[in-house]
């Protein structure tokens, strides 16, 4: 059958089909296939020992490589006017500062100093903006986050703390009778370092 076969120029492989043998193409696709299994350990190991006696090659792979592991991770940082504590307020016309204390974001503190066109209670940086004539600047440009604190005793006294400090400095915006004498601020402001430091 072959030798018809061939005589009249078929290729004789179509034949091996009815014979149940498998081409060389076939033969070789089959020598191709391959699993991937991530390793674990043992556990692994095991699992593709079932694979040992078919046509089926394990190979291992993993996560853990060292191109993923270089690799940058682009973590998005925290956002520091999403927490509450003391801030400045700096006038970008003067560079006197106003103190505050808040216990919601200081975004939200923020714009309650920005609407000052329409708000009754006008703060006291808001005020001095409007009768000094000077400029009121975004955010990042004008508000300082000076300390992280909750809401209580220790965010009230921080805050008295840095008012005190730009007073003695002759730098700030805020009521100065509000500002009063203390030997523990006193030696504090004399060793700490400049504005703009966290204590």
């Amino acid at each position: 059958m072959k030798q018809i076969v061939n005589n009249n120029k078929f290729d004789t492989s179509i034949l091996n089909r009815f014979n149940g043998e498998k081409t060389k193409q076939e033969k070789d696709s089959q020598k191709r296939r391959w699993a991937k299994f991530t390793y674990c350990g043992k556990e692994t190991r095991f699992f593709t020992k079932l694979f040992k006696n078919t046509n089926v090659k394990v190979a291992y792979m993993t996560k853990n490589n060292l191109g993923k592991l270089l690799k940058p991770q682009n973590i998005p940082k925290p956002d520091k006017y999403e927490k509450n504590g003391v801030y400045q307020l700096e006038c970008l016309t003067c560079h006197k500062i106003h103190t505050g204390q808040t216990s919601h974001p200081f975004r939200v503190k923020y714009h309650e100093h920005y609407d000052f066109k329409y708000s009754n209670n006008r703060s006291t940086f808001t005020q001095h903006v409007i009768n000094e004539g000077h400029s009121f600047g975004p955010m990042n440009k004008i508000m300082s986050v000076i300390h992280f604190e909750r809401k209580g005793k220790m965010l009230d006294t921080l805050e008295k703390f840095y008012i005190y400090r730009e007073t003695k400095n002759r730098n700030q915006i805020n009521d100065r009778l509000t500002v009063q004498s203390n030997l523990i601020f006193k030696t504090i402001v004399r060793h700490s370092p400049q504005r703009g430091q966290h204590i």
